[in-house]
């Protein structure tokens, strides 16, 4: 038998904040107990008229995440060793894969070639100029 989910994992699961083998565990367990739709169904009404725990207020504004600029500045190794310790441990550690998607991008326009960034901002002022 498994152990029942708990209200974190709920609240992970309703927040996207768990790693992927955690978030298809619960998406399983929630297909083979109709009791669990029902508990996630009570948290999000529960979100839905205001209540909110501390907790849940963290983990939605992301309190704890590194900003862009911070994850930006640990690629390029200009942070200091205590914070370059904690967005490794952010990132790698607990798992948030919002970070590690932003630290992806990041690298990937660090290595991106200039003529290429150019073209890319060229394409977004053209596709934006008209709501100008």
């Amino acid at each position: 038998m498994t152990k029942p989910l708990s209200q974190t994992e709920f609240e992970g699961y309703l927040d996207e904040a768990l790693p992927p083998d955690e978030m298809a565990r619960i998406e399983h367990a929630l297909r083979r107990h109709p009791e669990y739709v029902e508990q996630l169904a009570a948290i999000n009404a529960r979100r839905g008229a205001g209540m909110h725990t501390l907790g849940e207020i963290w983990r939605s504004h992301r309190l704890s995440c590194p900003t862009r600029e911070q994850l930006g500045s640990a690629l390029l190794g200009a942070l200091s060793d205590t914070e370059a310790a904690y967005v490794a441990f952010h990132v790698e550690v607990v798992g948030c894969r919002l970070c590690r998607a932003n630290m992806i991008d990041l690298a990937r326009r660090q290595s991106e070639a200039p003529d290429a960034a150019q073209s890319r901002r060229r394409k977004y002022f053209q596709s934006s100029a008209g709501y100008l």
